[in-house]
């Protein structure tokens, strides 16, 4: 049986190891994607992208959701996911993905948001096979890319619509490798994947599975990846706020990091962020971040949600740096409104 830390190829494509950063829908841009290599991610997804925002031209997802860094490049493969129901724009937006210098295409045929499921994509494609397989033809044709799909096990409750389809894909449609999930797409994030269902995909499946879902630690992950013989596993909510899974994952650390560390990937992320967006955007942007950061300082409670209060309230990032280092010395000369009064 391989360990995570082995390396592996598939499709061409080499990998360093067997971690690899799932697509986060809204999340996932260059920045983060860059964040896990630089912790050791072996293959590292783009949020999910619309193929009609992309044939289109939409101006903010070509110079936002499809920017690929330099940097992304070094330690393996960058995958853009692309979504959508219809396979002549999925071919035109996956040659575009490609002319920008992406490794593989990932397709969503798992999202159970119903503004996508109601236009035929994402886990509505569980119930239509022939046009996934279409979507995904049409993809590597598009492209000459190798195409990988991410996908749940079912629709409702029960189902194995997924299980099944993931054969046609690998079958008919030439699909390289399966990014598995094994909960029912109208469950969302709730109940207990079913590991078995994944373990007997990867056993009769002809190409490789990497298993998504539930794996919020690096023990969860350890032990899901022994007891399905998946060929890797895939981070999704369990990296956010949390690179150093990935670190954990590879033998590289035991330790969580200290209050001084996680501080210092913040301020990385916040100028990412305004890099990618600029300040005055960035600011908005950074206030879903702070939480998955400040859980992991060593704080009383009080002061964390206080300080969280705060950062929410920030209009620049020197009002948020100057927060975020009150508030983790416990006292400053001007801490925020709420941090001030648990403080007092």
């Amino acid at each position: 049986m391989p360990a995570l830390t082995d390396r592996w190829t598939f499709a061409g494509l080499e990998l360093p190891n067997r971690v690899a950063l799932a697509p986060l829908a809204g999340i996932g841009n260059w920045f983060v994607r860059l964040q896990a290599r630089r912790y050791g991610a072996g293959l590292v997804v783009s949020e999910m992208v619309s193929s009609c925002a992309v044939h289109y031209r939409n101006e903010r997802t070509w110079r936002e959701l499809l920017r690929i860094d330099e940097r992304e490049r070094h330690g393996g493969p960058v995958a853009i996911q692309l979504f959508g129901s219809d396979p002549e724009m999925t071919r035109s937006a996956a040659a575009h993905v490609a002319a920008l210098g992406a490794d593989l295409i990932d397709l969503n045929m798992g999202c159970p948001v119903p503004k996508v499921c109601k236009t035929g994509a994402g886990a509505a494609l569980l119930d239509d096979g022939d046009r996934a397989v279409a979507l995904a033809r049409a993809a590597h044709e598009g492209s000459g890319l190798p195409v990988t799909v991410k996908l749940r096990s079912g629709r409702r409750a029960g189902d194995q619509s997924g299980f099944r389809l993931a054969h046609r894909l690998v079958d008919e449609a030439g699909v390289c490798a399966i990014g598995f999930h094994p909960r029912a797409a109208v469950v969302g994030h709730r109940g207990a994947p079913d590991y078995a269902l994944a373990a007997e995909l990867a056993r009769t499946l002809d190409a490789p599975v990497i298993l998504s879902g539930a794996l919020h630690s690096a023990a969860a992950a350890r032990e899901a990846f022994e007891a399905t013989g998946v060929a890797g596993v895939m981070l999704a909510r369990g990296a956010l706020g949390n690179p150093w899974i990935f670190e954990e994952l590879l033998g590289r650390r035991s330790a969580p990091p200290s209050n001084g560390e996680v501080l210092s990937e913040l301020h990385w992320v916040i100028d990412r962020a305004s890099e990618h967006l600029g300040e005055m955007r960035a600011v908005r942007y950074m206030r879903r971040f702070y939480p998955w950061y400040l859980e992991r300082l060593e704080l009383d409670r009080p002061l964390m949600r206080a300080l969280q209060a705060d950062l929410q309230q920030a209009v620049s990032f020197s009002e948020a740096r100057e927060l975020l280092a009150q508030g983790v010395d416990g006292h400053g000369a001007r801490p925020g409104r709420a941090a001030l009064a648990v403080l007092n």
